[in-house]
């Protein structure tokens, strides 16, 4: 084998190994620890929701694109409680990140970027940003209630996550007030 084929092979093989590096997630809390978290150690039984045809096209009209899963777990402690969790995935720019939501009431607990599988706008799962969505609630047409302030490089991952947030907000009012 010639030299130059063997600098070429052992070129492209590194490339592989970039690239392999560059697409493993950063895993920053998983799900399930989110939900032991959200539940003080004691989470509920996960349940199902299967979206009706009409939270299917709400849920359509806050992502702009049908929601991959034909059904979505969640975690709820007993019909009475009006607390929630949530694992919601969604694309930034080419890959999921993985977002968990705690909602009481009407509003949005916290939140946390659990995983993440971006090549950048990373930025997002730092408190300084996630804590602008305590408090938020739905506004008319299943806006957020509030603007949140946006990171520079990361618009896609920012624009995810307010879409998930608004996401949770709408499948958290569907379960409380409907799911039996």
């Amino acid at each position: 084998m010639s030299a130059r084929r063997v600098l070429r092979a052992a070129l492209l093989l590194a490339a592989l190994a970039a690239r392999s590096a560059l697409a493993a997630p950063d895993v920053y809390k998983e799900p399930e620890e989110f939900i032991r978290s959200a539940f003080a150690g004691q989470p509920p039984a996960p349940q199902l929701l299967w979206p009706s045809p009409a939270l299917q096209q709400r849920m359509h009209a806050v992502l702009g694109h049908p929601y991959r899963q034909l059904r979505i777990r969640y975690w709820r402690a007993d019909k009475s409680d009006k607390r929630t969790a949530w694992v919601l995935d969604e694309v930034g720019k080419d890959e999921e990140i993985t977002i968990g939501f705690v909602l009481a009431g009407d509003t949005i607990e916290r939140t946390e970027v659990l995983i993440f599988r971006e090549s950048r706008g990373w930025e997002i799962r730092f408190p300084a940003y996630t804590r602008q969505f305590g408090g938020m609630r739905l506004a008319e047409g299943d806006k957020l209630d509030r603007k949140v302030d946006g990171i520079t490089g990361a618009t896609l991952s920012v624009q995810a996550y307010e879409r998930l947030a608004r996401l949770a907000l709408v499948l958290h009012r569907e379960v409380i007030t409907h799911a039996p």
